[in-house]
């Protein structure tokens, strides 16, 4: 009798073995530059959501507009126009002065991701006049498949996020030091 109610409980939670065996993985892309800048100016310029254009070489322009979500939530929304061509959508879900950060989640766009969410947290530096500045992404590959196609794999996927903060967090720096 043993036995079965072993198996029993066993069989239970097969499913879900099953299932989370056949999602896909979520990915995280980190980034980190230290600035030499105080901490509240560097902040200044991160926590302005809709000027990400002035500082990040692959974005042409930004607008922003204040409207609701798919949760009924009046957020702020950003849309990026890149250079390269291409948009993205993006909604602000918190930006602390408190804790310096800023966080916020593609809606929509041409990157080779899904349910993309990012941070980005201003800390003081190693140094006195220092700050440090994480940039932090979590997300799925575009497919949000565990067999995804070439182009929409997790490869593709945290080389693209890595890509746009490999070329935005030097940037940042290059423009508040020169400030």
């Amino acid at each position: 009798m043993k036995f079965f109610s072993k198996l029993l409980v066993a069989l239970c939670f097969l499913p879900v073995a099953v299932s989370a065996a056949n999602a896909p993985s979520q990915q995280k892309v980190i980034r980190e530059v230290v600035i030499h800048a105080d901490a509240a100016k560097v902040w200044a310029v991160v926590k302005d959501f809709g000027a990400i254009h002035q500082w990040h070489p692959a974005v042409a322009s930004t607008t922003t507009e204040t409207k609701t979500d798919e949760a009924g939530t009046m957020l702020l929304h950003r849309t990026l126009t890149l250079k390269g061509g291409g948009t993205l959508l993006e909604k602000q879900t918190i930006n602390a002065d408190e804790e310096m950060k800023l966080e916020y989640r593609i809606v929509e766009g041409v990157l080779p991701v899904s349910g993309y969410r990012s941070t980005m947290v201003v800390k003081a530096g190693p140094n006195a006049g220092e700050s440090t500045v994480t940039w932090t992404g979590r997300f799925y590959n575009k497919a949000n498949k565990v067999d995804a196609p070439v182009g929409e794999d997790n490869a593709t996927a945290v080389k693209s996020i890595e890509e746009v903060y490999d070329a935005g967090l030097p940037n940042l720096k290059k423009m508040i030091e020169v400030k």
